[in-house]
């Protein structure tokens, strides 16, 4: 028979990981039951209407140099394959579609039933602030509607 030295690894090995079981058990359920905030009022513009959703109520985080906030948007009206491109940025007032179509930040991308979209955002949101969606359309008509942040969004 072999014996054991009694360490506090011998003495706490098994109880560490069941532990470790265990919160694998948690962290599994949290990712099977996320909690999102309530989605924004739906918006008209053009033949679209949209509703956005943000993921969290975090502040916005630092993402390939570019502060980002994650948003859902989901369109309850019109087909998404009839915009060439659309962007959406947190700020004072819309960018030009010439300065967002320099990199990828902030451009919608998924599939008819949502689009995902990494906004580009200031480091610090503020009252002023406003999601603004830029579309363009196949044709080259764009169209700009602006949503209100909530107020769990300042700090």
């Amino acid at each position: 028979m072999a014996r054991i030295k009694n360490t506090i690894w011998n003495r706490y090995k098994y109880k560490i990981n069941g532990l470790v079981l265990v919160l694998v058990c948690y962290f599994l359920y949290q990712s099977l039951f996320p909690q999102f905030p309530d989605a924004w009022e739906t918006q008209a513009v053009g033949a679209f209407e949209i509703t956005p959703m943000p993921y969290d109520l975090d502040p916005p985080y630092l993402h390939d140099g570019t502060y980002t906030k994650d948003f859902l948007l989901l369109f309850s009206k019109g087909k998404v394959n009839k915009i060439r491109q659309a962007y959406l940025n947190i700020g004072t007032e819309p960018l030009p579609l010439e300065t967002l179509q320099m990199g990828d930040a902030g451009i919608l991308h998924g599939s008819q039933h949502g689009q995902e979209v990494h906004a580009i955002a200031p480091e610090v949101l503020t009252a002023e602030h406003k999601a603004w969606l830029t579309i363009e359309n196949w044709q080259g008509q764009q169209q700009v509607i602006s949503w209100t942040l909530p107020d769990a969004f300042y700090q």
